[in-house]
């Protein structure tokens, strides 16, 4: 699985980084970018963009996409 956030619909509640925080950060300009270890994937757009997740931490993934209100976390298999 892999997960991407659209920083255009992000609102910066940071229900995704209280959910899953190993792969959803924060970043100065309050919106959120997805990281894998300890590298922030913060160019936003294309496959950049993109962080695969850990399988231990897919489902909290899901349910920070379903969570988000601004439904900016997208999820390709």
């Amino acid at each position: 699985m892999k997960v991407w956030i659209d920083q255009d619909l992000c609102t910066g509640d940071g229900l995704c980084e209280e959910i899953a925080p190993a792969v959803f950060t924060l970043l100065d300009d309050g919106l959120a970018y997805v990281k894998e270890g300890t590298y922030v994937k913060s160019d936003p757009g294309g496959a950049e963009g993109l962080a695969q997740v850990p399988s231990e931490l897919e489902e909290a993934v899901t349910e920070a996409a379903e969570e988000c209100p601004g439904e900016c976390i997208f999820i390709e298999p």
